[in-house]
């Protein structure tokens, strides 16, 4: 756990690190930090517009963005630059690791999806996560990852959705 003056910093760069490779590194305003759960803004870091089929994040859009140091998730708020709730991307990760400025997440290729209204849950790139040899590699870590997702998906077909999880 870092100190009480580095969990006030105004400002993180969120680090993705996917099979040990930086996959993006971005600046993101710090909402909160309790030790546990680390909170931060960022608007769209990808570049142009991520079409899922789905949902479409662009320019503008602005991720309200929750980590834990101890889940193997993140959860993602997504709105438009119209302030319009798009849904929830939910990366499974290994738990977070914040580093005084530096908040480092290692996504595990698993995601979850859940719409504005609660509609369409979707688990996402399993193939991947099957692909990348996780489960040979570091069994305990694929265990960990799978039952993140399930936890997901169970409170995300519940009438609250993720808001339990963020309360």
């Amino acid at each position: 756990m870092t100190g009480t003056a580095d969990r006030n910093a105004a400002r993180l760069d969120v680090v993705l690190v996917k099979a040990g490779v930086t996959k993006i590194r971005y600046p993101a305003d710090l909402l909160a930090d309790d030790g546990t759960r680390v909170t931060v803004r960022a608007p769209w870091a990808g570049a142009g517009t991520r079409d899922f089929g789905f949902v479409r994040f662009e320019p503008g859009d602005v991720f309200t963005e929750h980590y834990w140091r101890d889940r193997w998730y993140a959860i993602k708020e997504v709105r438009a630059a119209d302030g319009t709730l798009k849904g929830w991307y939910c990366d499974i990760t290994r738990p977070a690791v914040r580093t005084g400025d530096t908040l480092t997440v290692e996504d595990l290729d698993l995601d979850l999806w859940l719409n504005a209204t609660r509609t369409d849950v979707r688990r996402l790139d399993e193939d991947e996560f099957e692909a990348s040899g996780l489960r040979t590699r570091d069994p305990v870590a694929a265990s960990a990852a799978t039952r993140a997702l399930d936890e997901l998906e169970a409170h995300a077909r519940t009438e609250g959705g993720l808001a339990g999880l963020l309360a």
